[in-house]
């Protein structure tokens, strides 16, 4: 069996993966926010994370939603482009994410 496949049922699979888990993160950056506007609250500094968990939500969305419709629609083109841009809006999301992080924790602590 090869390792990749252009068959409609691995990409349905690729999305019924990306869906959920893009749902939760965007809870996640939603929290992040929360907690991060009582910390500049109580120590009266701005910072750079909560504007980038604001985007990095976006893409979550973005990745929910196209993979979402990608699992909705009959035509396997669509299916393929909405599975692709789920895959590059989960992936540039992890990485804001993987940045807003060491914004976090090195802007609070300087």
């Amino acid at each position: 069996m090869p390792l990749f496949s252009s068959s409609a049922e691995l990409d349905e699979s690729n999305c019924r993966l990306i869906c959920p888990i893009a749902a939760a993160m965007v809870g996640v950056c939603l929290t992040g926010i929360g907690i991060l506007q009582v910390a500049v609250s109580v120590a009266r500094r701005s910072t750079l994370a909560d504007d980038l968990l604001a985007i990095d939500a976006l893409l979550f969305l973005t990745a929910m939603l196209s993979s979402y419709f990608a699992l909705r629609l009959q035509s396997p083109q669509r299916l393929h482009r909405l599975e692709q841009l789920a895959d590059k809006s989960f992936i540039a999301a992890m990485i804001l994410m993987t940045g807003a992080c060491f914004v976090i924790t090195y802007a609070l602590h300087f």
